[in-house]
C-alpha cells in the first residue's frame, strides 16, 4: 500500500508540474522542480508548436486561394471594362504601354513575350511534351556506314528532359507573373489618363530605377540567381526522388530513367529486410538517431567548453591573454582537410597515439580500437570535434562576455552570490539570449557536418547489419555522409539519395521551427533590452 501511495504521490507531483505556473508559483518551486518543470514545458510545447505550424500553413494556403480568386476577378473586370488598348495587351504584351507613350515598359513586356514564344517553339514545347515520359527511345546499337562498324546511337536524354522541363515550367510561371503585371500596368495607366493625370515618361522610369526603386534594381540579379541556382536544383532533386535515376539508368549512355511514383519512399520507409540485412527503415532510423546525438553533443560541448575557455582567458589576473587567444585561433587557420586527415592517422591502430601508449610508455598491451569499435569511434570523433570547435566559440563568446555590464556581477557579489550562481543567473542567461539563434544554426550545421566524419573515419567501422542497404553504412555515418556514399560507386542510387535528402530536410525543418519558436531570443526579446 505504501509503495502504491508513494508512486501515486510521485505521479501527482509530476502531473502538477505540467500545469502553467505564474511567476510567483514558479519561484516557490525547488531547484529540481524548476528543472523538471522546464523540461516538461519544453516537450509539452512541441505538439503545440507543430499544431501552430500547420494552422499557420492553413492560413497561408487560405490567403493564397483568396488572393488567386481576387486576381482572377480583377483580370476579368479589367478585360470587360478596359479600352481597346488594354484588351489588346491581353494578347500582345506591352501594346497598351507603347500606345500610351510608355515605350520602354512596352518594349520590355513585348520582348519577354517574344523570347518566350520563340523558346517554346524551338525547345520548350519539346521538353514539356517529353516530361511525362522522360524519354521514349534510349541508346541502341546501329550500323555506321562511314566507320563500317556498329556503334551506339544516342537518342533521348532523360536527365536533360527533366532538367529543361523544370526550367520550362519556371519560365511559364515567370510569363504568367509578367503577363499579370502587364495587365495591372495597363489598368493603372488607363485609370491615370481618365483621371487627368500624367503618366511617367521613359526618362522618369529610368530615373526611378536608380532612385526610389533602386532596391528592386539591386535585388533583381541576386533573386534571379537564387531561383536558377538554388530553387531550381531543389525542385530537380525532389523530382529525382520519384524516378529510378541511378548508375544503371543514367538517362543517356545507359538506359533511360522513368517515373516510379512513391516506390522509393516505400523502399526507405519499409520494414522489409534489405538484401538479408536490416531494413532500410531500421538503417535510416539508426543513422538518424546517431546524427541527432552527434549534433546535440557536438553543439553543446563546443558551446560550453568554448565559453569556459573564454571566461578563463578573460578572468582578471590571467597573463598573456593575447598569446592564448592567438594559439587557439591558429587551429582555425589550419585547413580541416589537412588537420583532420593527420589526426585520423594519429589515432589509427598503428598510429602515433597507440605506438606511444604501447611501445614508448608501456601502458597498454593491445592497440586501442579508436576506429575499429563503434563506441570508441563515436566518442573519439566527438572529442576531436571539441578540439576543432572550441576556438570558434571562444572568439564568439569573448566579445559577448565583455559586453555584460560589470554592475550586474558587482550587485550579485554584494548579495552574496558565489561564482556558480553568478554564472547560472547572469552569464548563462545572457549568453543563451544572445547566441540562441547561433545555437540553432550550429545544431543544424552539425547535422550536415560532412568534413569531420568523412575525413576522420569515412563512416567506419562498417555496420554489418546494414550491409543490405545502399552504400557501405558505418557506425559513425551521419545522414549526409550516407547520402554521399549512396551517390558514389557503381550503383550511384541518386533516387534514394534524393529521398534521404528530402527526409533530412523535413527533420531539420521541424527541429528548427520548433526550437526557433521556444528560443528566449524570440519569446522574450524585451528582457535584455
Amino acid at each position: 500500500m505504501s509503495k502504491n501511495r508513494g508512486s501515486n504521490t510521485g505521479g501527482s507531483r509530476i502531473g502538477s508540474l505540467l500545469k502553467e505556473y505564474s511567476d510567483a508559483g514558479y519561484l516557490r518551486l525547488s531547484k529540481l522542480q524548476k528543472f523538471i518543470y522546464k523540461i516538461l514545458r519544453f516537450f509539452c510545447s512541441i505538439p503545440r508548436a507543430v499544431g501552430g505550424f500547420f494552422v499557420k500553413l492553413g492560413r497561408i494556403v487560405k490567403k493564397a486561394a483568396i488572393s488567386l480568386a481576387d486576381n482572377i476577378k480583377d483580370i476579368g473586370a479589367t478585360f470587360v471594362h478596359g479600352d481597346w488598348k488594354t484588351k489588346t495587351s491581353f494578347f500582345i504584351m506591352g501594346f497598351g504601354n507603347i500606345a500610351r507613350g510608355q515605350v520602354l515598359r512596352g518594349i520590355l513586356f513585348l520582348l519577354f513575350e517574344i523570347v518566350f514564344i520563340v523558346y517554346m517553339i524551338t525547345a520548350g514545347g519539346y521538353w514539356l511534351s517529353m516530361l511525362p515520359s522522360l524519354g521514349k527511345q534510349g541508346p541502341e546499337q546501329g550500323y555506321d556506314p562511314v566507320l563500317d562498324t556498329y556503334t551506339t546511337l544516342y537518342h533521348d536524354n532523360s536527365f536533360k528532359i527533366l532538367l529543361y522541363g523544370v526550367l520550362t515550367i519556371f519560365f511559364i510561371i515567370a510569363l504568367i507573373y509578367t503577363w499579370r503585371l502587364n495587365v495591372e500596368q495597363n489598368k493603372l495607366a488607363e485609370k491615370y489618363l481618365k483621371d487627368g493625370k500624367k503618366l511617367k515618361s521613359d526618362k522618369e522610369d529610368l530615373r526611378s530605377m536608380v532612385d526610389e526603386n533602386f532596391y528592386k534594381t539591386l535585388l533583381a540579379l541576386p533573386l534571379t540567381g537564387i531561383l536558377v541556382f538554388t530553387v531550381m536544383p531543389i525542385v530537380f532533386m525532389i523530382l529525382v526522388a520519384f524516378t529510378n535515376y541511378d548508375g544503371a539508368h543514367n538517362g543517356f549512355s545507359n538506359n533511360l530513367f522513368t517515373w516510379v511514383g512513391l516506390d522509393n519512399f516505400n523502399t526507405l520507409l519499409s520494414w522489409q529486410s534489405a538484401g538479408g540485412g536490416q531494413s532500410y527503415s531500421a538503417t535510416f532510423g539508426e543513422i538518424l538517431a546517431w546524427t541527432l546525438i552527434w549534433a546535440f553533443l557536438a553543439t553543446f560541448t563546443n558551446y560550453f567548453l568554448g565559453m569556459f575557455v573564454a571566461m578563463m582567458i578573460n578572468k582578471r589576473g590571467i597573463k598573456l591573454k593575447k598569446m592564448w587567444r592567438t594559439i587557439l585561433v591558429m587551429t582555425v587557420a589550419i585547413p580541416q582537410f589537412i588537420s583532420l586527415l593527420y589526426v585520423s592517422k594519429m589515432f589509427a591502430k598503428n598510429g602515433l597515439i597507440n605506438l606511444t601508449l604501447k611501445d614508448t610508455l608501456g601502458w597498454i598491451s593491445q592497440p586501442l580500437p579508436f576506429w575499429d569499435d563503434p563506441t570508441w569511434a563515436r566518442v573519439t570523433v566527438i572529442l576531436i570535434n571539441v578540439w576543432i570547435g572550441i576556438p570558434y566559440l571562444m572568439l564568439i563568446t569573448t566579445g559577448i562576455l565583455m559586453n555584460i555590464p560589470a554592475d550586474l556581477y558587482e550587485s550579485a557579489r554584494i548579495d552574496g552570490a558565489n561564482a556558480w550562481q553568478q554564472y547560472t543567473k547572469i552569464t548563462l542567461p545572457y549568453m543563451l539570449f544572445i547566441t540562441g539563434p547561433y545555437l540553432l544554426t550550429s545544431f543544424t550545421g552539425n547535422m550536415n557536418n560532412f568534413n569531420v566524419i568523412y575525413l576522420l573515419t569515412g563512416g567506419a567501422p562498417t555496420n554489418p547489419k546494414a550491409s543490405g542497404a545502399a552504400g557501405s553504412v558505418g557506425y559513425t555515418d551521419l545522414l549526409i555522409t550516407w547520402l554521399f556514399k549512396i551517390t558514389t560507386g557503381a550503383e550511384s542510387q541518386y533516387y534514394l539519395a534524393s529521398v534521404v535528402g528530402i527526409m533530412v530536410f523535413v527533420v531539420v525543418a521541424l527541429i528548427s521551427l520548433i526550437v526557433y519558436n521556444v528560443l528566449p531570443s524570440i519569446k522574450n526579446e524585451e528582457d535584455f533590452q
